[in-house]
């Protein structure tokens, strides 16, 4: 898998300001939405992705260079 594409399901790492934490992708973002208050600018050009974090149920939006796909 390309670091860049990712599609609903599979399973990614990411950093945070506590260390490296990982979850799964819920969806792909190609337009600009909120998520939990928080702007999010993506575009069809500059897609970003919807993750939901495995320790804290949050869920984020991350660019793909931010994502590291993992096995399992």
């Amino acid at each position: 898998m390309k670091n860049d594409e990712f599609k609903h399901g599979d399973r990614v790492e990411w950093n945070t300001s506590q260390g490296t934490t990982t979850g799964m992708v819920k969806q792909r973002l190609t337009e600009r939405t909120k998520i939990e208050g928080h702007e999010v600018a993506a575009s069809k050009d500059h897609p970003e992705y919807l993750v939901e974090s495995d320790s804290s149920g949050k869920q984020a939006a991350h660019k793909p260079g931010a994502l590291k796909g993992v096995d399992g």
